[in-house]
């Protein structure tokens, strides 16, 4: 035997249960009635909860990936700022001018190599093995 329950829905949820019911080819009464089983199902709560937890820790670990990445970043261009300056002699006042169009012209070409190096998909980061640089929580 069954209950009839009579149910209000804004017209746009209604629409959806509607379009399913077409789409599906049952009846409305089907879909409400397996949509409230689970709602009030208690291993409902279970997969969801499930399901969040699978989600958090894909982003546990992207974030882990970002964090290496950035590190990685940071201490290549620390160890690339130490060396320029350790091994470049300060040029006298006569050679500012030449020096500073022949870096425009250099840094140009450091640009154009690095889009070209980006668009290829290549990366310093897939070049580095994870043993070599660790992520935080492998440390």
């Amino acid at each position: 035997m069954r209950v009839r329950l009579n149910v209000y829905f804004p017209p746009a949820l209604a629409k959806q249960v509607d379009e399913l019911a077409i789409r599906r080819r049952i009846s409305r009464s089907a879909i409400v009635e397996a949509a409230v089983a689970s709602y009030l199902s208690p291993d409902g709560a279970d997969r969801m909860e499930a399901a969040f937890a699978r989600r958090l820790d894909r982003l546990s670990r992207q974030v882990q990936r970002l964090e290496r990445n950035t590190g990685l970043t940071t201490e290549a261009l620390s160890l690339f700022v130490r060396f320029w300056l350790s091994v470049t002699p300060p040029l006298p006042d006569e050679d500012q001018a030449a020096a500073q169009v022949k870096g425009r012209k250099r840094y140009e070409g450091f640009i154009e190599t690095l889009g070209r190096r980006f668009a290829s998909g290549k990366s310093l980061m897939d070049e580095i093995p994870e043993d070599v640089w660790p992520t935080r929580s492998d440390q």
